[in-house]
């Protein structure tokens, strides 16, 4: 059909929407709304299926603005087409407690898929969610029952593709040969500091040629509809390769400040939004308008959807009458449950076990759960080896003309790509029917920061499988050796870190990542063996903090985590030498233990006794939790381990010539409060 006065009418209805919005707030992004309103009315309008009044439908079509600044494009958007975005909660744009955030958040608005915002981050997030439709797909979809065959769109700017995970998931999707992902890109030529011709001439269209991707060029991303319609119709069709679309347009179409970086993140002047309304046709005078025929040609467009869905149900209805297991199974998926009984499949471990790097302690919980927990996907940044994420039988999610795996494999080959694997799982988790967990050093989830951040605000079940965990890996050395990167996830606000120090707290990391269902979890695992604990067990481990050994008489509690719980009970045998008695607690996850009663947490670190905390990073932080600290403020050294250790004195002579000095320290000083029962305390 051709585009009427009712199109333009809808594509300046956003226009001016965005122009409200953020002058209401005074605050936002205008000029990225303006400028793409008309690719988003062709998307949204001629291609998309999705049921507003269900925004959770799995076989929907996904959107992600990359962009995220330009959200009130998106916002919009949900408010047209009848989403429970209301026109008052447009007015409050970027207000307090609103759902219409200054950048889009999943957990706020009905309809955003995914948290955007920092440049690059919804891009990887689109490839995540289209390998997460290929591996459903593969997984539930039958002969006569195509269940799940929604694409993932998305659009991205200038300030998407400058940033590096943009990159890198690009070249991700091009290797996966992902059919099912068509990108966007708004080419507008201006970023933050004006014309990108100051920083950023690269001809992007190769370089997605070069990864692998079906490329397109619309001219007139202002005014041809037709060939915008077209050439996302084009690479619909294309189903091996992901497609990208370059739509030139101009940001802040209509505004006197069009094409400039005036309009990019600043609400436009009175005199300019008066005479932009007038050159759409609305009323200056009047805000936040929407005439009944633009709300009743996108309303029609959202019932077309809402009636795909009912025929889907109709399908999805007859598949479960076929195919009984699979239809529980992807039932279950979607309401994020656990199969029942899952956690009898966990390892467990006496005393008398052998010593083992907490990394294979973890390789073994994968094996023994990959079976009962089908939606688990394991991978990796090109550390599979060292990293212990695959278990035996593992086939790899490949394109199957490849021949080295197929769409329902379940464990992901990231490369050397720590960013974008992060955030490629935040979309894979946003999907809804996989959990997934990837590898790389600990160190290195240091690279990944941005998007790891975005799976705590996202509240996406993700797990970072995080290996090599401190000066234990030796050799390497201070480049790869960790200091201060727990201090800084342990500061991240929703993620549990978990650093286990035998295989019963491993097996207990692992069921409270998985059972946490808003909560990622890094997973921070040793190169070394670790002894198994007297003490411990999954039941104490999951409540964050122990006792790993008591004594009622004791002088000085030692409290640690992973490797260092073992050299703490040998420190007590030193000390015992030297006439002092000590306790040991072991700490796996701080963030689990501050969610513990205080009443717990004081049996675990009681008044009356000088606490010594032992970890071989950074201290920050565990003053929390002790009076004293034994860390590592600088950095490693190169070299075996066991020297390495012995160099810093993380030696149980080290540690018990520390606990000497806390107890001689606070000798005097009565009473001595449990750092757990500080006054603050009770606030944070």
């Amino acid at each position: 059909m051709p585009y009427t006065d009712t199109d333009k009418l809808g594509i300046n209805t956003i226009r001016t929407l965005a122009i409200d919005a953020t002058f209401a707030a005074n605050s936002g992004h205008p000029g990225a709304p303006m400028g793409l309103a008309p690719v988003a009315h062709v998307l949204w309008n001629k291609f998309m299926t999705f049921n507003p009044k269900n925004p959770d439908w799995v076989n929907r079509d996904r959107f992600v603005l990359s962009n995220g600044h330009g959200c009130m494009l998106q916002y919009a958007l949900l408010h047209l087409f009848g989403y429970a975005v209301t026109i008052d909660d447009l007015k409050h744009f970027r207000q307090v407690d609103s759902i219409t955030p200054g950048h889009p958040e999943a957990h706020d608005t009905p309809g955003i898929e995914v948290t955007t915002g920092p440049l690059g981050q919804g891009f990887a997030n689109a490839v995540g969610l289209a390998v997460a439709q290929a591996h459903t797909a593969a997984t539930f979809n039958k002969p006569g029952f195509d269940l799940i065959n929604n694409h993932t769109f998305t659009i991205f700017g200038d300030g998407c593709a400058m940033e590096g995970i943009a990159s890198e998931a690009a070249s991700t999707a091009g290797h996966l040969q992902l059919g099912n992902l068509i990108a966007l890109y708004d080419d507008n030529h201006i970023s933050i500091d004006g014309d990108t011709k100051c920083a950023f001439t690269e001809d992007v269209l190769k370089r997605f040629e070069a990864y692998g991707w079906h490329t397109q060029w619309v001219k007139d991303g202002d005014h041809d509809l037709e060939g915008i319609e077209a050439a996302i119709a084009a690479a619909k069709k294309v189903t091996d390769k992901p497609s990208v679309i370059k739509v030139t347009t101009t940001i802040g179409f209509g505004s006197n400040l069009q094409g400039t970086g005036g309009v990019h993140g600043n609400p436009l002047k009175s005199d300019d939004i008066k005479q932009v309304k007038e050159k759409f046709g609305f009323d200056p005078s009047k805000t936040f308008v929407v005439p009944q025929e633009v709300y009743d040609q996108y309303h029609a467009h959202a019932a077309e959807g809402a009636a795909a869905e009912q025929e889907w149900n109709k399908l999805f209805e007859k598949y479960g009458q076929e195919h009984k297991e699979e239809h529980a199974d992807l039932i279950r998926r979607l309401k994020s449950d656990l199969p029942e009984g899952w956690q009898n499949s966990l390892p467990v471990y006496k005393p008398s076990d052998p010593a083992i790097a907490s990394r294979k302690l973890s390789e073994s919980v994968l094996e023994a759960i990959y079976e009962v927990i089908p939606e688990l996907m394991s991978g990796s940044a090109d550390l599979t080896g060292s990293n212990n994420t695959r278990w035996k039988k593992a086939i790899d999610f490949q394109p199957p003309n490849l021949g080295i795996g197929n769409w329902a494999g379940r464990y992901m080959r990231y490369g050397v790509r720590e960013h974008a694997m992060a955030a490629i799982m935040n979309g894979m988790s946003a999907y809804g029917t996989i959990i997934p967990a990837g590898g790389t050093f600990l160190n290195f989830v240091s690279y990944a920061a941005g998007a790891v951040r975005l799976s705590s605000l996202s509240h996406q079940r993700v797990i970072y499988i995080a290996t090599h965990d401190s000066i234990g890996l030796g050799e390497d050395g201070p480049t790869h050796q960790p200091i201060e990167t727990l201090a800084h996830f342990r500061a991240l606000p929703n993620m549990m870190v978990w650093r286990p120090a035998d295989g019963n707290e491993t097996s207990a990391a692992y069921y409270m990542a998985l059972t946490s269902k808003g909560t990622p979890s890094i997973l921070a695992l040793t190169r070394q063996n670790l002894p198994q604990l007297e003490g411990s067990s999954l039941a104490k481990a999951i409540k964050g903090g122990y006792v790993a050994l008591e004594d009622k008489e004791a002088d000085v509690t030692l409290v640690s985590t992973g490797s260092e719980v073992g050299i703490c009970l040998e420190a007590v045998k030193t000390l015992k030498d030297q006439g002092l008695k000590a306790r040991v607690v072991s700490l796996p996850c701080v963030e689990v233990f501050d969610a513990q009663d205080k009443e717990y947490k004081l049996t675990v670190i009681p008044d009356g006794i000088p606490t010594l905390s032992v970890e071989v990073m950074s201290t920050m932080g565990w003053e929390k939790y002790s009076h004293e600290q034994f860390g590592l403020n600088r950095f490693g050294a190169s070299g075996p381990y066991k020297e390495v250790y012995a160099k810093f004195e993380f030696t149980p002579e080290g540690i018990a010539k520390r606990a000497k000095l806390t107890v001689d320290f606070y000798k005097d000083v009565k009473p001595l409060r449990s750092p757990v029962n500080r006054a603050f305390q009770q606030l944070i």
